[in-house]
């Protein structure tokens, strides 16, 4: 007899099915996990429009060539090794290569000659209340004189000789002695002998009333000549000449401070901070790269905060500027703001190669 195996059920044709699978059971994200998931996608994604909101790359330069800013206008120039706020400069000059002394109306001119787009200059309140251009409180350093420029008549500081006083060599030789007699403008010569011309007017002195005395002499001037000058220096000064003229661009570390501080915890937004409004700014070269948006997108959002931008060399001190080739490699491609140099006869081709 024969027995008879029934068919298996799984495998017969007749009745094949599939063993369901057990079921694998996934256990739920944490609170925390999803909490450190969301934090990251959340990061990446605010990373992600910081670096696109402030990169110049992607912004592009504007075509605009920079601006350039002579310092005193075509001056002697000397070396910053070792200066102090007592340096007596004309004392340490390099050997001329021209004949100019800064601040005088010979020197504007041929720094404007040369390429200049903006001339710088210094002021002095003197004995008789007048506004004599020169950058010293003192006369010794520069000139035949002696004493305080504020306690002379600017009759009197017109018969010194401004370049009394250079030497290259230790004082072995004095090759500008005789050639600066009678050198010493006014500020109103000066804004008379260039109209039209951007110019940055520093008085030297921080007493508020020197800065109300310039401020009322510079609101006797028509608005589209006020609308060419820029005013810098002292913080109480600079304060009260821009009480006095609120229209006027102005600058002072206490105005670049307010702005800057503001616009380095905002200003990766695209935020520019009131404070940054209607200003001129002096930067220098070793800040730029705490600001959002250096170079492109920051001077475009200073442009339409009606701004102005100027780089100095190195960290600022004692006027350091760009001043050769090697200095001027350092500006970013495509820089388009100003450039502050004592060289204007040599950085002027560079820019314009």
């Amino acid at each position: 007899m024969m027995l008879m195996v029934p068919p298996d059920p799984i495998l017969s044709e007749e009745r094949r099915y599939v063993v369901p699978p057990t079921p694998v059971r996934r256990r739920p994200i944490s609170r925390w996990r999803r909490f450190w998931y969301i934090l990251l996608v959340s990061v990446l994604v605010l990373a992600g429009f910081v670096y696109v909101n402030n990169s110049s790359w992607l912004a592009g330069t504007d075509g605009r060539r920079p601006l350039l800013l002579a310092h005193r206008g075509l001056a002697q120039t000397f070396g910053f090794e070792g200066m102090t706020n007592d340096t007596c400069t004309a004392e340490r000059i390099h050997p001329p290569e021209h004949p100019y002394l800064e601040n005088t109306l010979d020197s504007m001119r041929a720094a404007f000659d040369a390429g200049a787009d903006i001339v710088e200059f210094d002021v002095q309140v003197t004995k008789d209340d007048q506004l004599a251009v020169f950058h010293d409180a003192t006369l010794e350093c520069r000139t035949n004189g002696t004493g305080l420029v504020r306690d002379h008549t600017m009759a009197e500081l017109r018969r010194l000789d401004v370049g009394h006083r250079y030497t290259a060599d230790g004082g072995a030789s004095f090759p500008l002695r005789g050639k600066g007699r009678g050198l010493m403008p006014t500020i109103e010569e000066v804004i008379a002998a260039f109209p039209g011309r951007e110019l940055l007017i520093h008085p030297k002195n921080a007493n508020p009333a020197e800065g109300e005395r310039l401020a009322a002499y510079l609101a006797t001037l028509p608005p589209q000549r006020l609308a060419t000058l820029t005013v810098y220096g002292g913080d109480e000064l600079v304060a009260a000449v821009s009480a006095r003229l609120p229209q006027l661009r102005v600058m002072s570390k206490a105005i670049i401070k307010d702005c800057l501080f503001s616009y380095v915890g905002l200003g990766w937004t695209g935020y520019v901070p009131e404070s940054c409004a209607h200003r001129q700014l002096h930067i220098p070269e070793s800040y730029v790269p705490y600001l959002w948006g250096w170079p492109h997108r920051f001077l475009d959002r200073m442009r339409e905060a009606d701004t102005r931008v100027v780089i100095v060399a190195g960290s600022g001190d004692f006027s350091e500027g760009f001043d050769d080739a090697e200095a001027w490699s350092r500006l970013p491609e495509g820089y388009s703001g100003v450039v502050w140099t004592n060289r204007i006869d040599r950085v002027a081709g560079l820019r314009d190669r």
